[in-house]
């Protein structure tokens, strides 16, 4: 079968339920006044009527609340004692449903010695169960890398649901495969499916290896997919086929090849694209630095009815980007929004680097400002473009200012974050800055670059600072840091001619 020499070429416990409340007490109610005057003596009351008991209400666990119980609990054990404890009552059976929740559960947790005896146990139950649990397995199986276990889990659907697989199935295991690069696995399924099920493979099959070839490089292999897909009864080349064959292109730089096919799709198949397929080239070409076809390619998709969306103009901004060209990225930022879409943190976040590379800080503060009105969610990468972008025009007490401020803010900063400015003051020479950020981050449990520190160490020295040099280099090794050793000797010096002798026998054992 033509299908089959392709593909060997080219794959060449339980917590209780709740206890009721005791229930109100039988005795005749007493006056609190009678306690007021003890020495009186009460008329005797008529004992009251039996209050009946109401009935308690039932324990059973309902296939409602297990799914519930199982769903809300954190500990793997103790939602698996939950499962148990309802299978044990009387009349009670597990169905598709609690099934599915407590093996995610378990696999999430990759409890997978779990996950097996219940996929055996399901194997007696009489009830129907669906492959959608075997393919959610699959998926958890091949995040822990066990892909052996993925077509175990894939050939027990047969098994337990008492069915064929789905395509849909077949395609999520293959795919599950080729991802991970498990060549032969893949070709050993694909095989065992034409031997045991005489099995014909569909669009979806084929698109798999051919993604496969491209992100291999494979290219000559993954156009001979193609040519069977054009012979095989059951399947066609589809808007994903030549997206997948052009990126594939784009990637190597065949780029007229890559808008040859993209014609042919066009003209030929009547195969009509979709943002997603022009966003392709317009990645392809910005990537190989055409960024101006790229925006020709997309005048072109708006003049044939395609509307642009965000994803190819963040591409597009980007591509203007790299050739630094920043007037262009603020165009492209206005026509989006004279589109009337509404930019994301990608747009904003390239937008403000173009304002930060091109010395316009204050504007890029501004847009930040503008982020935060439209609910855009910023990131640490974001405010370290601005922080980098005040160092470089020497404004180091706004961004000083910016890393004192923003933490107590609950803005989470990195250590790239210090070390932008740190760096950035060192090499300015602002040794007084620069000192006081560092004992800054180390307070804050952030540890400088190696290089830097040593740098800041030495500069201390031959300023004469000995007792800044000395405590910020107690302070570093604390947190792990060791210095060189021109820096210890510099330091050791430094303090001998201070003729402070016992300090010098305490960085000496500190040395040894």
């Amino acid at each position: 079968m033509n299908l089959l020499k392709l593909s060997a070429r080219s794959i060449s416990s339980s917590p209780s339920p709740p206890k009721l409340s005791t229930p109100p007490s039988n005795l005749p109610w007493i006056s609190p006044l009678h306690y007021l005057n003890p020495t009186s003596k009460p008329s005797p009351t008529p004992p009251a009527p039996p209050t009946p008991t109401p009935p308690k209400p039932s324990k059973f666990i309902s296939h409602q609340t297990a799914l519930t119980l199982i769903k809300n609990q954190k500990n793997p054990q103790k939602a698996l004692d939950i499962f148990n404890k309802a299978a044990a009552q009387k009349g009670f059976n597990h169905n598709n449903s609690t099934y599915a929740v407590i093996l995610h559960k378990l696999a999430l947790f990759k409890k997978f010695h779990a996950v097996e005896a219940l996929v055996h146990q399901m194997g007696y139950e009489t009830c129907k169960f669906n492959e959608g649990i075997f393919v959610n397995l699959m998926t958890h199986y091949a995040k822990s890398l066990m892909f052996h276990k993925v077509v175990e889990m894939f050939d027990s659907i047969e098994v337990v649901v008492r069915e064929k697989p789905s395509l849909k199935a077949i395609s999520t295991c293959l795919n599950l495969l080729v991802e991970a690069n498990q060549v032969g696995l893949a070709r050993s399924f694909l095989l065992k499916l034409s031997k045991d099920r005489n099995f014909a493979a569909n669009t979806c099959v084929f698109n798999i290896l051919v993604k496969h070839h491209c992100k291999r490089g494979n290219l000559d292999y993954a156009f001979e997919v193609v040519e069977e897909m054009k012979k095989a009864d059951v399947s066609r080349p589809n808007l994903i086929t030549y997206s997948t064959l052009m990126n594939g292109l784009c990637v190597k730089g065949r780029l007229e090849e890559a808008f040859e096919l993209f014609e042919e799709m066009v003209s030929k198949e009547q195969i009509l694209p979709d943002a997603l397929t022009y966003n392709v080239l317009i990645t392809g070409f910005c990537q190989n630095g055409k960024v101006d076809r790229a925006k020709k390619i997309l005048d072109f998709m708006r003049k044939n009815g395609c509307v642009p969306n965000i994803i190819n103009y963040s591409t597009l901004m980007n591509g203007f980007l790299k050739e630094c060209r920043f007037n262009d990225v603020k165009e492209v930022f206005d026509e989006i929004k004279n589109a009337g879409l509404k930019p994301d943190k990608i747009c904003y976040t390239t937008l403000i680097t173009c304002l930060c590379r091109s010395g316009a800080i204050d504007e890029a503060i501004d847009v930040l400002q503008e982020m935060k009105q439209e609910e855009c969610r910023t990131d640490t990468v974001i405010f370290n473009v601005i922080l980098g972008g005040l160092c470089s025009h020497n404004r180091f007490d706004e961004a000083l200012e910016m890393l004192e401020r923003l933490p107590l803010k609950g803005i989470f900063l990195n250590k790239a974050s210090y070390r932008i400015v740190l760096n950035s003051l060192s090499k300015e020479g602002g040794l007084e800055k620069a000192s006081g950020l560092l004992v800054m981050m180390l307070s804050r449990g952030f540890v400088p670059h190696f290089a830097t520190s040593n740098e800041l160490l030495a500069q201390l020295c031959k300023a004469g600072r000995a007792a800044d040099a000395t405590t910020i280099l107690f302070g570093m090794m604390n947190m792990g840091f060791k210095p060189e050793p021109d820096s210890w000797s510099l330091l050791i010096d430094l303090i001998c001619r201070e003729r402070k002798l016992v300090t010098v026998f305490e960085l000496l054992d500190e040395l040894t």
